[in-house]
């Protein structure tokens, strides 16, 4: 069994998210804790917030399962919660 898990799917991504950053006005990014979201979960907010798609026509465009976009998107609006509420800033990155 390989000790790292299972190798990682290629998901399908339409758009360019990395190298996006947010962070809180009036404080310096030196002060503040970072929260780092992947591509393919801004992908998910993508679809599933902002296209107003249902989980299993996100999964499909992103070519995974159902169960693994509910994740994912769990994921995502969690670091995104955070983010706003605890003044952080919220870096996008490719895994």
């Amino acid at each position: 069994m390989n000790p790292c898990g299972r190798k990682r799917k290629c998901r399908n991504i339409d758009e360019n998210h990395c190298e996006i950053c947010f962070k809180p006005c009036g404080i310096k990014s030196s002060l503040l804790e970072k929260v780092v979201m992947y591509e393919d979960e801004m992908e998910a907010i993508r679809l599933a917030d902002y296209e107003s798609l249902y989980q299993q026509d996100c999964a499909q465009k992103m070519k995974i399962s159902r169960t693994t976009f509910s994740r994912l998107i769990e994921s995502a609006r969690k670091k995104v919660a955070d983010s706003l509420l605890n003044s952080k800033i919220l870096e996008v990155q490719k895994r």
